[in-house]
């Protein structure tokens, strides 16, 4: 039993069809029967029910297909990993990171990489709070960018950058300066907030703000995504407070007024990741 006789018993369990199956795999139709027979002699099992008409697994063969497409994707993992500490410069690099950088510092940080590493393959996502460091964990990300401090210590962090907290109103609200944030004036807003979510630093952030007030506001909707509260101030909906890193987005009909609250950044990856291309990319990232 080798490696390529399990590719083509996974192909076949996905196609389910011997000729459909030889013909993506680049081999003949006996070819494929020899092959599949071949592992079923060696395992012991039969692994397909098949006729003139059908081919159907076997509980057997759905016990395999399951376990072993798990294990191929781990040693694909391993593989693509040896190829990346060949090169250290090519292979791909997941990036979550907040909406509201998007625009600012995102684009200057991808163009750095990209003049570096003209090869390396760059997936941007977006990752719930509570995610983060699972999906660094369990490598469906290998960078993360965000506002809250790390104390996990299979998980490293750094600070590349610090921007200030927003009010965003309408341009018609009567709200110009920080200055017009009372006690008394914040009484009568409706506030439209990113989701609180327990144990963010910057949840605590924005709280601490309210808290300087004495005032607890009437919050009556939150959203993970700024774009979406942007979207809702400008019909009216309620005011907000983001990071004014949003100002680059450019959007017509609100106005950004800068608080002298700070807000960092953090880029955060796997403690004990040795990848070279992670190790390069990071050095172009943290100054």
């Amino acid at each position: 039993m080798d490696l390529q006789q399990i590719k083509y018993f996974l192909a076949l369990a996905r196609e389910l069809h011997f000729w459909n199956t030889a013909g993506k795999m680049n081999i003949t139709q006996s070819a494929l029967s020899r092959q599949i027979q071949s592992l079923e002699n060696q395992l012991g099992v039969q692994l397909f029910e098949r006729n003139k008409r059908n081919v159907k697994l076997t509980s057997a063969g759905r016990f395999l297909q399951e376990k072993w497409e798990v294990e191929l994707s781990k040693l694909e993992y391993i593989h693509q990993s040896a190829r990346q500490i060949h090169l250290g410069e090519s292979g791909t690099l997941t990036i979550s990171h907040p909406d509201s950088i998007s625009a600012s510092i995102m684009p200057d940080i991808l163009s750095r990489i990209s003049d570096a590493f003209p090869k390396l393959k760059i997936k941007l996502v977006q990752v719930l709070y509570e995610n983060q460091q699972e999906f660094l964990r369990n490598y469906k990300i290998d960078l993360a960018i965000t506002r809250d401090i790390n104390h996990a210590r299979d998980i490293k962090s750094e600070k590349i950058y610090t921007d200030n907290l927003a009010i965003v109103v309408p341009e018609n609200h009567p709200y110009q300066k920080p200055e017009d944030l009372t006690k008394e004036s914040l009484a009568n807003q409706k506030f439209i907030l990113p989701t609180t979510d327990e144990g963010s630093s910057y949840s605590d952030l924005i709280q601490r703000l309210f808290n300087s007030f004495e005032n607890a506001p009437e919050v009556y909707l939150h959203s993970e995504f700024g774009s979406a509260i942007i979207a809702l101030v400008r019909k009216g909906l309620g005011i907000a407070i983001l990071p004014d890193s949003y100002v680059f987005h450019e959007i017509s009909g609100i106005r950004f007024i800068k608080l002298p609250l700070e807000t960092d950044l953090y880029i955060n990856w796997r403690a004990e990741d040795h990848n070279p291309v992670l190790a390069n990319v990071l050095k172009l990232v943290v100054l």
